[in-house]
C-alpha cells in the first residue's frame, strides 16, 4: 500500500482569541493550513476575535477513497474533543470538507472551500446541515458540481454558495496571478461576512 506524505507545520498552529469562540481549520490532502485560502480564513477569524486552531493531518491519508471520510471524522472529532468553547466554526478545504458529516451531527456552522460535490456521500452529509453553511467553489474544478450547489441552496435553508468560473482546485488561474488575487479577495470578503454573522447566532 502506498502512503502519501503530507506537509507539517513550521510554526505555531494556534492563535488565542476569545476562548469561547474557536475556529478549526481543516486542510486538503496537499493544501495545508498555511496556504492562501486557509491562511486568510484564519486571518478573518482572528480579526473578528476568534481563537483559531489549525488541524494538520497525520503524515498519511488513507489512499482508499472509501476510508477517507471516516478518517477525516476521526481527526475532526479529536480536535473538537480538545476544545471547550461554546461556539465552534469549521473551515475546511477539499478533503477537509468531509467534515460535513460531523458538522451536521454537531450542528456546527461551516465554510467549505472546494467541497467534494462529486461525492454522493458528501452531498448527502451537506443536505443534513442545519447550521449556516457556505460553499465556495468553481466550475473549473472537477470536484465542484454546479447543479449540486444550486440544489443544495434551493433545498437546504442553511446553505449558501459562492461560485466562480474556470478556476482550478485551489481557486486560482495559474496563468493569471492578478485575477487569482482578485478572486481571493472576494473569497475573503465572503468569509468575513459569514463569520461576522455567527457572532450573533447560537
Amino acid at each position: 500500500m502506498s502512503l502519501q506524505t503530507l506537509p507539517a507545520p513550521a510554526g505555531p498552529t494556534r492563535v488565542e482569541g476569545d476562548p469561547d469562540r474557536v475556529g478549526l481549520l481543516l486542510p486538503g490532502v496537499g493544501y495545508a493550513p498555511d496556504r492562501p485560502l486557509l491562511h486568510f480564513a484564519r486571518s478573518v477569524l482572528v480579526s473578528l476575535g476568534w481563537t483559531t486552531q489549525e488541524v494538520w493531518w497525520p503524515q498519511v491519508v488513507p489512499p482508499e477513497r472509501a476510508a477517507q471520510r471516516d478518517w477525516v471524522d476521526e481527526q475532526l472529532l479529536a480536535a473538537l474533543q480538545a476544545e471547550s468553547a461554546s461556539k465552534v466554526i469549521l473551515v475546511g478545504k477539499s478533503l477537509g470538507t468531509f467534515g460535513a458529516r460531523v458538522a451536521a451531527q454537531r450542528q456546527l456552522p461551516a465554510i467549505w472551500l472546494t467541497p467534494a460535490l462529486n461525492r454522493e456521500e458528501n452531498v448527502a452529509d451537506l443536505r443534513r446541515a442545519s447550521a449556516p453553511t457556505l460553499l465556495i467553489g468553481s466550475t473549473g474544478d472537477r470536484s465542484w458540481v454546479a447543479q449540486e450547489a444550486r440544489n443544495l441552496e434551493r433545498d437546504c435553508p442553511a446553505i449558501a454558495y459562492l461560485e466562480f468560473e474556470s478556476l482550478d482546485h485551489a481557486l486560482e488561474i495559474k496563468v493569471d496571478p492578478v485575477h487569482s488575487v482578485e478572486v481571493l479577495k472576494r473569497v475573503v470578503q465572503a468569509m468575513e461576512r459569514f463569520v461576522g454573522d455567527q457572532v450573533h447566532t447560537r
